[in-house]
């Protein structure tokens, strides 16, 4: 059966582990002949070049593709799209603005019974590959065991506004059994329904979610402190009302006091200091920001290989 990668609540915790367990093996062969179409409808620094160096890593070649090339649902639909890109790619590799294109995407080459995998590099619903890379940075800061038990019960607090990056850090949080804390004013937290969806989550594999205004209560005892862009690409035009919204949402040192002493930062990029981060924070001794930028490429790698290596895992 083809795997595909489009949201971590749709891959088991095995799955999960097997991505991060394989991920630090440096090079293989198991894209030797084959090649992964990267489809970015929206740009970006760290995917592209994460997503092209872990195919080069296995022994793959990557083909860069942009909206002005492929006209994802303008000059051509994204099922014809998928199935064009299948004729000669193992792997169609997205980041699109719209998380239903890459439903759609795989829809059409599963109904048209192709082996070609699709994974999501980044949509408006979530950011799977972001969590992974996340998850491996914590891995090497924790020395956790190869079950990640050790990450078990630990606290991270999301601060900001809560958007695809934070759904899915708490999927990947919850898997492993951590504690995940939303701190966000009202009109940028997770819904109710997500929140439910996560709330079972947590009760299936140990962990715990809780969201709040109260940004004191939800840094208490946080282990990782983690924040994102407040206006992410498509919202300028609400720049400057996101900024007033989420002004007391800066990860700052004082707020870094208000967590465990020996808490960590992590940040996606990129960066706005002053805005959700300080620059004493982001490039302070407890910012774990530029190891997680790397671990980019060795998620890819996992992911890669557990696509890859799906009748053997």
């Amino acid at each position: 059966m083809t795997r595909h990668l489009l949201d971590l609540a749709e891959i088991s915790k095995d799955d999960l582990l097997a991505i991060v367990q394989t991920a630090k093996e440096p090079t293989s062969s198991e894209l030797v002949d084959h090649s992964v179409a990267m489809v970015f409808e929206k740009p970006s620094n760290r995917t592209r070049n994460a997503t092209e160096m872990a195919v080069v890593d296995l022994g793959g070649h990557a083909i860069m593709i942009t909206q002005a090339e492929v006209g994802i649902d303008q000059r051509e639909s994204v099922e014809d799209v998928a199935r064009t890109l299948g004729c000669f790619h193992r792997i169609v590799a997205m980041r699109v603005f719209d998380h239903g294109q890459l439903v759609r995407a795989r829809s059409a080459l599963e109904d048209g019974g192709w082996d070609v995998s699709v994974v999501n590099l980044l949509s408006d619903y979530s950011h799977p590959c972001q969590a992974i890379a996340d998850l491996l940075t914590l891995i090497d800061h924790f020395d956790a065991s190869r079950d990640l038990s050790d990450l078990r019960g630990k606290k991270l607090c999301y601060v900001g506004d809560a958007n695809n990056v934070t759904l899915s850090l708490a999927q990947a949080a919850l898997l492993v059994g951590m504690e995940i804390a939303i701190a966000a004013p009202e009109g940028y937290q997770l819904d109710q329904p997500t929140l439910e969806v996560l709330g079972s989550m947590a009760d299936l594999h140990g962990g715990k979610i809780s969201q709040s205004e109260e940004l004191g209560l939800q840094v208490e005892q946080a282990h990782v402190l983690y924040t994102d862009v407040w206006t992410s690409m498509g919202q300028e035009e609400e720049a400057a009302q996101r900024r007033r919204d989420l002004a007391d949402y800066t990860i700052g040192e004082d707020l870094l006091r208000g967590a465990r002493t020996d808490a960590v930062v992590l940040h996606c990029l990129p960066a706005h200091r002053g805005e959700e981060i300080s620059h004493e924070v982001l490039e302070g001794p407890q910012s774990l920001v530029w190891q997680q930028a790397a671990h980019r490429r060795t998620a890819m790698r996992g992911v890669f290989r557990w696509i890859m290596n799906e009748e053997t895992m």
